[in-house]
């Protein structure tokens, strides 16, 4: 039988509790409850007078409204606060009546730069949610796994100067000159001068032309494969085999990711002492980042590193090593000598070019004109092979295919359902505050899940009827104007306006 709808309920008016229309199991509800918000009050209280100026809204309300975009990807704030004056568990979660006006989108930006953008309040909630996960044990850092992933800038690709620009060379550089020189020295050889300029503390500053983007100068112009060629940034991230996140840092899409990976890893290892091993794909295995990983006594799982060598040539791995005499053996029996260290780091060992003219392998070696084959290797190379050595343990594969499950997933959610594929903030201060809140409310997220299937949330209270019992004592309502009761929808009364008991 067709049925019509009534559309008279919409005309009517219903005495209701804003929190009974929350549903128990509503994410919000979760959230708000697996954490107290208060804390923040204690971080941003010196940055409010006590004396002068009007009332603020309330910084809790801020930091919600961008904990709201962040946790259901709304893509700027004009429509978050448009979300929220129809949205009754937004109303609920920012603890907003159903008549009071919700604050103007300008409101956060404006806060955001006259208090909280030179402010570490972004990273004490990271703290904070990550201190509440590591308190409830849902924190397993045996093993923690590395990566990066890109973010596009809010700047057109096209818009560009070319410029000589100054960067800080990573701190590893001056250690690897220094035992260049000692290489050099040591196989008597002359060490080389630092032509490059150092800064107040000591860093080495080098300077090359990069391109500049003219809307947002802080990004980089970021290239990889085949992948669209734009201005982006970079957000280097360490999660453990529970997804939840350890550490998180920001820099120009043009920094090499094994450049950045130094601030989050020390920032990490200093947190948690448990640590074993680290996971990281190909773009990590560096001797570098190799090197830095087994001085902290832990282990580097990293995959096989395919060779740059072109097609049909021999490839590095065919030239054997002879460590006691410091020599290679090309794959037709011959001896590679050294002959010098370059400022790379790099060992040059060179062949002997009166074997070579008449080697019948020499098509497949090399295409030299002097007939001499170079074979370079690295005076860190020994860090590198020891990584290559743990690939084929069970512990190292088994540990590399859960990348899959842990931060390659972790990337996955945070730009399909968070909106980290393109950022709307310009400048690197304000992307490094975004992404820290984006993957502190990704945390709060997990934890409140986790929490609420263990049964570690404080139970839902029903305060509406005795809030009703109150506001019956004053308005006696005549029976025949009562058009609906259902206890089971949390005790909803319903009358027609134009009756209604003045």
């Amino acid at each position: 039988m067709l049925k019509k709808k009534n559309r008279v309920i919409t005309d009517q008016v219903e005495f209701v509790c804003l929190s009974e229309l929350v549903p128990q199991d509503h994410l919000l509800r979760l959230v708000d409850a697996s954490i107290n918000f208060d804390f923040i009050y204690d971080e941003v209280k010196d940055l409010y007078s006590d004396t002068t100026g009007r009332p603020s809204i309330d910084p809790v309300v801020l930091i919600k409204l961008l904990v709201l975009q962040i946790l259901y990807g709304i893509t700027s704030m004009r429509q978050t606060i448009s979300d929220a004056q129809v949205n009754l568990a937004y109303r609920w979660f920012l603890g907003y009546g159903f008549q009071e006006k919700i604050p103007h989108f300008s409101t956060f930006g404006k806060n955001y730069e006259r208090r909280f953008k030179e402010s570490d309040l972004f990273e004490k909630i990271f703290e904070r949610v990550l201190f509440e996960a590591i308190e409830c044990g849902f924190i397993k850092a045996d093993a923690v796994f590395f990566d990066a992933s890109h973010i596009k800038a809010n700047a057109n690709k096209n818009k560009y100067v070319k410029k000589m620009a100054q960067h800080r060379v990573h701190k590893y550089k001056r250690e690897l000159m220094i035992e260049i020189n000692a290489d050099r020295e040591s196989h008597g050889k002359k060490p080389f001068t630092d032509d490059n300029d150092n800064d107040s503390d000591g860093t080495m500053i080098e300077e090359k032309e990069v391109k500049e983007s003219t809307t947002d100068p802080e990004s980089g112009m970021f290239h990889k494969g085949e992948k669209e060629r734009c201005f982006a940034y970079t957000a280097t991230v360490a999660c453990e085999r529970n997804n939840f996140i350890l550490g998180v840092k920001t820099a120009p899409g043009n920094v090499h990711d094994s450049q950045v990976f130094t601030d989050v890893f020390q920032d990490v290892i200093e947190k948690f002492n448990d640590i074993k091993a680290v996971v990281a794909d190909s773009g990590y295995k560096t001797p570098g980042v190799c090197r830095e990983i087994m001085q902290a006594n832990k282990i580097p799982v990293m995959p096989y590193k395919r060779p740059m060598t072109k097609e049909g040539y021999f490839k590095k791995y065919e030239y054997v090593y002879d460590e006691y005499y410091d020599c290679y053996i090309c794959p037709n029996n011959q001896v590679l000598k050294y002959s010098t260290t370059n400022r790379e780091g790099y060992r040059e060992y060179k062949s002997n070019p009166k074997i070579c003219v008449q080697c019948s392998l020499r098509i497949q070696c090399t295409q030299s004109q002097n007939f001499t084959k170079v074979v370079n290797r690295h005076i860190w190379e020994s860090y590198v092979e020891y990584a290559e050595d743990v690939r084929h343990t069970h512990q190292g594969q088994d540990l590399y295919r859960r990348r899959s499950q842990t931060i390659e997933r972790v990337f996955a959610d945070a730009k399909e359902r968070h909106g980290m594929r393109y950022t709307r903030y310009r400048g690197l201060r304000k992307v490094q505050h975004y992404l820290t809140l984006l993957f502190a409310c990704m945390n709060l997220k997990k934890l409140a899940m986790w929490k609420k299937k263990r049964g570690m949330l404080p139970p839902f209270s029903r305060t509406f009827p005795s809030m009703l019992s109150k506001f019956m004592k004053l308005v006696t309502i005549n029976k025949s104007r009562l058009l609906a009761f259902r206890p089971e929808a949390g005790f909803v009364y319903t009358l027609e306006r134009r009756r209604l008991i003045s």
